[in-house]
């Protein structure tokens, strides 16, 4: 019993760990991570785990006795784990998130494991560590079928929501009609028990809530983590840099080329088809994001193989014109087409 050993240094830590958890949990402050509330959250969880270690140094609690065998007095001291598990969810340090889900529902599980010892509602245990732990990352056995949502185990789940939700509603009127007549004093030792044992069981239910929330956050936090790492380049390797294009002006035909590059002196024009050709020769276009690079080259030593190629390219297409004008004319007399002058 309480009076026995425990003390008032017991009752006033945990007191003091509730009375902090319910002022942050319906504090008026806009963010959890005020400093004031995160002030209130390190307060809280310093006074609960020393109430804590208290408990377990005193062994007011055992697997192995029946709910009748602990005192009235001492009832209250369940809600210990519950009340780690809420106030470390507080906790806002993103770098430490997924630590701070961890261990809080570390802390819920072992609540609901104490609570399912002594008989303390009936529910189904959660396993001791979030689900897919031990094969995360791993292709689930039976392929894709497998991985189909089970309907019936779903329904199953939305009705035990519903009724966990119902439950916890009526327990809340109940404890609201007792609060006062506890608090002051009033209470007989069966309200006293009756009561502590109506908050446990809520806890029972927000632990249950709590759990599976925390299990499908941790489910989301690595899988962002493994998407992080598949994404990262490998060490020592850079981002290609592709060389910037010269600003020119672009138009549908030739003469829009030369209506627009007499306004424009300083701004060369081209048209879509010498454009097009242009990003084709360079190896852009036909799905090639950028022209190849041999290993080792420097982007100043691709842009000078790239305007010598260029060059070459311009040579022999000028060559090449050049050659046909030749054999129009071996085949054309000076003035063939011309009927204008006719005599």
């Amino acid at each position: 019993a309480e009076g026995a050993g425990t003390g008032p240094r017991l009752a006033e830590l945990l007191a003091a760990g509730r009375r902090l958890w319910e002022e942050v949990e319906t504090g008026a402050e806009p963010s959890s991570g005020a400093p004031a509330v995160q002030d209130k959250v390190r307060q809280g969880l310093d006074a609960l785990r020393q109430a804590a270690d208290m408990v377990a140094q005193l062994d007011l609690f055992s697997e192995n006795e029946e709910l009748e065998e602990i005192a009235s007095a001492d009832l209250k001291y369940l809600l210990l784990p519950a009340l780690l598990g809420a106030l470390t969810l507080k906790q806002v340090d993103l770098s430490k998130r997924l630590e701070h889900l961890e261990s809080a529902r570390a802390h819920f599980w072992r609540f609901l494991k104490l609570c399912r010892s002594y008989g303390l509602g009936s529910f189904h245990l959660p396993p001791a560590s979030p689900l897919g732990e031990e094969d995360a990352g791993s292709p689930s056995p039976g392929g894709p079928a497998a991985s189909q949502p089970n309907l019936v185990a779903m329904a199953s789940s939305r009705q035990a929501k519903i009724e966990r939700y119902k439950q916890k509603k009526e327990l809340e009127n109940r404890l609201a009609s007792m609060k006062t007549a506890v608090e002051s004093g009033q209470a007989d030792e069966d309200q006293i028990r009756e009561f502590y044992i109506l908050q446990t069981q809520k806890w029972i239910n927000t632990s249950l809530e709590e759990i599976e929330s925390i299990d499908q956050e941790i489910v989301i936090l690595r899988s962002r983590g493994t998407v992080k790492q598949s994404s990262a380049p490998p060490h020592g390797t850079s981002r290609q840099v592709r060389t910037p294009m010269k600003p020119f002006i672009l138009t549908r035909d030739a003469a829009q080329a030369k209506v627009f590059g007499a306004g424009y002196p300083g701004l060369p024009t081209m048209t879509v088809d010498d454009w097009y050709e242009q990003r084709r020769r360079q190896g852009v276009t036909s799905g090639q994001s950028a022209p190849q690079r041999a290993p080792g080259v420097t982007d100043e030593e691709l842009q000078k193989q790239q305007q010598e190629k260029k060059e070459e390219d311009d040579d022999e297409e000028a060559l090449q014109k050049a050659r046909n004008w030749d054999d129009w004319k071996d085949t054309h007399p000076r003035g063939y087409g011309n009927r204008q002058n006719v005599g």
